[in-house]
């Protein structure tokens, strides 16, 4: 039997993609006041940013019940004997613990796998679709799980924000607070690092800050993946896809939105780049 792969919807993987490579996708909850949505089911990314810029209530975000997760774990063992969980960072939110209590809650057993991709956006996305390629080759669970460990540490993403005031207020973050004393108008460029939110350089302009995003990009090689992904400023990232198409013409380059559960924390205005590859 192929193994089921599972995440949950911080990976940002396109529908149409998660549809093709069967991949399962859980989706967290957003909240606005008393108001719960499935996120990318009862709230789409459109909708969400329009919400979040032009209302007054600020959003908040959580893991699903944890009947959620077994419902779908549940579901899975009806097909599979094997299934592969890749979560968003365990830093960044109780994800991972939930599916790991939830696999203790299962009433059909099988062999299921619960791994922290340690990221979020794409980055986690291009390792789990890497997974579940791997999977539809006839990969059993310990080679996915191998491969999928292998792939983390060669993820990485980028992304340009135009205020930390989302992060700040969303408690996510991180190591960027050294960013919020500085008085310049500046465009923080964030990533992840050991799970958590850290800032790797200030730009004066957006345009420089693009252009760090397309540098930073065309320092891998080896690509397996790359995508690139916006909130709001679709413009924006059609014309650093050019660019990057243009330095890797044979390469998959995905194009996404946030999702609104990670737009709670960045913002309108982010614009994210996401690789997964050797870095030169």
């Amino acid at each position: 039997m192929v193994v089921k792969i599972v995440t949950d919807s911080l990976g940002d993987i396109p529908a149409e993609v998660a549809r093709e490579m069967g991949i399962t996708i859980v989706p967290l909850d957003v909240h606005f006041g008393p108001q719960t949505f499935r996120d990318g089911i009862d709230l789409t990314a459109e909708r969400f940013y329009d919400r979040l810029v032009q209302g007054k209530v600020f959003p908040t975000t959580t893991v699903p019940h944890l009947s959620v997760y077994v419902n779908a774990f549940d579901k899975l063992a009806e097909e599979t004997e094997e299934i592969l969980v890749i979560t968003f960072s365990r830093r960044l939110g109780a994800g991972y613990a939930a599916a790991l209590e939830a696999k203790g809650l299962m009433k059909r057993k099988c062999r299921l796998e619960v791994i922290d991709s340690e990221w979020v956006l794409m980055a986690q996305g291009l390792v789990v679709i890497a997974a579940a390629k791997a999977a539809k080759t006839g990969a059993n669970i310990d080679k996915v799980v191998s491969l999928t460990r292998h792939n983390i540490p060669r993820a990485d993403v980028r992304m340009v924000l135009d205020t930390l005031e989302y992060l700040s207020r969303g408690g996510r973050i991180g190591k960027a607070r050294t960013f919020l004393s500085s008085v310049l108008r500046v465009n923080p460029v964030l990533g992840i690092r050991d799970g958590e939110v850290y800032p790797f350089a200030r730009e004066h302009s957006r345009t420089r800050a693009i252009d760090y995003l397309y540098h930073f990009a065309t320092g891998f090689s080896r690509i397996e993946g790359m995508a690139v992904e916006d909130a709001t400023t679709p413009a924006e990232a059609e014309e650093l896809v050019k660019r990057l198409r243009a330095q890797f013409p044979k390469e998959t380059i995905y194009r996404t939105k946030v999702s609104p559960v990670a737009g709670v924390h960045v913002g309108p205005h982010v614009l994210a780049v996401s690789v997964l590859g050797d870095k030169r």
